[in-house]
């Protein structure tokens, strides 16, 4: 159960953060309220926290490399967004301090659990 709630949690943060991105650019009809700014790195925190705890250790590595690169992903998506609307190729519908945001909080989230990735751990603790 704690298993599914953090991804569940995750999935939120990612959410959170993937609006935080679509929403300067006007690609979505959603605004990126105070609470997404908040939500973003505490849900995805938090979920994987919650999801980690009762993973062993091979699904855990799975999991960080998995949350990782998605927040990667993320934080990619926002500097190429950043390029976009500063060179005039994309319209933006508002402020870019929120892909600043998730491209920072997603580099530093994402590149760490990229990071600590191993392969081949063993299964038990």
């Amino acid at each position: 159960m704690l298993f599914a709630a953090g991804l569940v949690l995750l999935l939120l943060g990612v959410l959170s953060g993937a609006i935080l991105v679509l929403a300067p650019l006007g690609l979505t009809g959603a605004t990126a309220g105070a609470a997404l700014w908040i939500l973003f790195p505490l849900f995805t925190i938090a979920g994987y926290l919650l999801a980690a705890m009762p993973a062993r250790t091979v699904a855990l590595s799975w999991l960080t490399r998995g949350s990782g690169i998605v927040l990667l992903l993320l934080a990619l998506a926002a500097a190429v967004a950043l390029v976009l609307q500063s060179s005039s190729l994309l319209d933006s519908r508002g402020d870019s301090l929120s892909l600043w945001y998730v491209l920072a909080v997603g580099l530093v989230l994402g590149s760490t659990g990229v990071a600590t990735f191993r392969k081949g751990t063993p299964d038990a603790i």
